[in-house]
């Protein structure tokens, strides 16, 4: 009898579906020469100070810092009694192996041998390594079972990183808290962000602003500004020397460029640009990912890549061709999907980047609360834009003098839209305006000595601005 351990009882019930087992029992399904249970998550962790010596209970200043020298673990609070069925299922007579099915990340790794080596397990075990809940993607994953071993470092990162959590978080926290008598929490992750907001904020409250001018002149369909002046009479001596002048082209400098299309997501990814867009925190985003991820929607969210890998080629290509007819935004629109550019064997580490699944082609958004729909739609219009052509455009930089004085104009002219398009009818499907995206200005056919007769010169009034505090977009990209 083989022994699964999956993360959540969601995941439980995937496999279990996948591999047509039926019989379920108190904590677990049974079937098939499985037995399936799960660990609603953490089910243990390192244990607290207090394990290592009762005097840990009362925080002293005194007593740090506190290293152990050999960790303890305990069973998280509220969940002895899945501790217990998980346990006993190891040990029975009549398991012979053990499948690690949590999660396949560094988190899904310890959650498994924390459990495993609690309960003393000695029995041999493998690892379930899937990035689709897809009921194919699992009887493939299970077809192809890898030794548990191969994952020792993993698991060790996994350990160094809440060891260190522990260390600084006991140590750092009980110190700053019996320095100054109110409890602070001091986290090696949160402590310094929270320095990075701090500083940030500091920063727009010391700032002071200056004012400036700038001068542009109109030439009835195009206009150019000036560089910025400091000094108001100036700037009114500059307006006036424009006055019943002669605005003359001295230079018309066009270049035609391409933006190539966006890399596929990562996790990281994800939340900055949900965050941007919909306001969604990093966690939010998580949460929704995994959930789509656990209905077999979604490809395993917490990746750091943002490539397939070239043995997917084919079944992405299949994917992109049925969002195509299913998504209503791509209806007429012409898409040569280019794989290459996604395509990067070297670059995908544990998971490839975040994709929709097969079964969200069959499905669509039904059924999907409207958050997930959001999510849905800025992965798959992600993939689409992805595999696109690029966008080019004409930059033009044009020099005009008038009275002396030197004005700029900017423009572009779009001359393919490419995954642009995509972008654009993806949004508006979705009602979602980018709020950071800049009007292109369009300017009209220009050339050297090109002249334009008495054009208006007003003076604009402006304030240096401040640094913008921190959304979760910025906060994830500084960190």
């Amino acid at each position: 009898m083989k022994l699964v351990i999956a993360e959540k009882p969601s995941a439980a019930q995937s496999y279990a579906k996948a591999l047509n087992i039926t019989a379920k029992k108190s904590g677990y399904f049974e079937g098939n020469g499985y037995i399936i249970t799960w660990c609603i998550g953490h089910l243990a962790g390192l244990a607290d100070a207090a394990a290592y010596d009762e005097k840990y209970a009362v925080w002293k200043y005194e007593d740090l810092p506190i290293l152990p020298e050999k960790w303890q673990f305990a069973i998280n609070k509220g969940k002895e009694n899945q501790y217990k069925v998980v346990s006993g299922l190891m040990n029975r007579n009549d398991i012979t192996e053990i499948i690690n099915g949590c999660d396949a990340g560094r988190e899904g790794e310890l959650i498994f041998r924390f459990v495993y080596n609690m309960c003393g397990c000695k029995k041999p075990y493998f690892r379930l390594w899937i990035s689709s809940m897809e009921e194919s993607a699992i009887r493939e994953g299970f077809n192809n079972l890898k030794d548990g071993r191969e994952y020792d470092n993993l698991y060790n990162s996994a350990l160094c990183r809440a060891k260190a959590d522990w260390i600084i978080g006991i140590n750092a926290t009980r110190l700053f808290t019996s320095l100054y008598r109110k409890h602070l929490n001091i986290g090696r992750v949160q402590t310094p962000t929270l320095a990075m907001i701090a500083e940030r904020d500091s920063k727009i409250s010391m700032f002071r602003k200056e004012k400036y001018y700038t001068v542009e002149i109109d030439g009835g369909n195009i206009k150019a500004v000036s560089d910025k002046i400091s000094d108001k009479d100036e700037a009114q001596n500059l307006q006036a020397a424009c006055h019943e002048r002669q605005a003359v082209c001295i230079s018309a400098v066009k270049e035609k460029k391409k933006t190539g299309a966006p890399k596929l997501f990562d996790l990281t990814a994800l939340q900055r640009e949900a965050n941007r867009l919909y306001g969604f925190t990093a966690k939010q985003t998580l949460d929704y990912a995994q959930a789509l991820y656990e209905k077999r929607l979604l490809t395993y969210p917490r990746t750091d890549s943002k490539y397939i890998t070239s043995d997917m080629e084919g079944s992405t290509k299949e994917l992109i061709t049925g969002l195509c007819a299913a998504l209503p935004f791509m209806q007429g629109v012409k898409l040569q999907a280019d794989l290459a550019r996604i395509c990067d064997n070297s670059k995908v580490t544990d998971h490839h980047a975040i994709l929709p699944t097969a079964e969200f082609v069959k499905t669509g958004f039904s059924s999907l609360a409207e958050s997930e729909k959001k999510l849905m739609t800025l992965v798959c219009a992600k993939l689409l834009c992805a595999v696109a052509a690029p966008y080019e455009y004409e930059a033009v930089t044009a020099v005009f003098t008038c009275g002396g004085y030197t004005f700029t104009a900017k423009g572009r002219t779009t001359l393919c839209e490419g995954w642009r398009e995509i972008e654009r009818l993806s949004r508006a499907a979705s009602g979602e305006q980018d709020e950071d995206a800049e009007p292109e200005a369009v300017l009209p056919p220009l050339a050297e000595g090109q002249t334009f007769d008495n054009p208006a010169a007003e003076i604009s009034e402006r304030y240096t601005q401040p640094p913008k505090a921190f959304t979760e977009d910025t906060l994830l990209s500084a960190m």
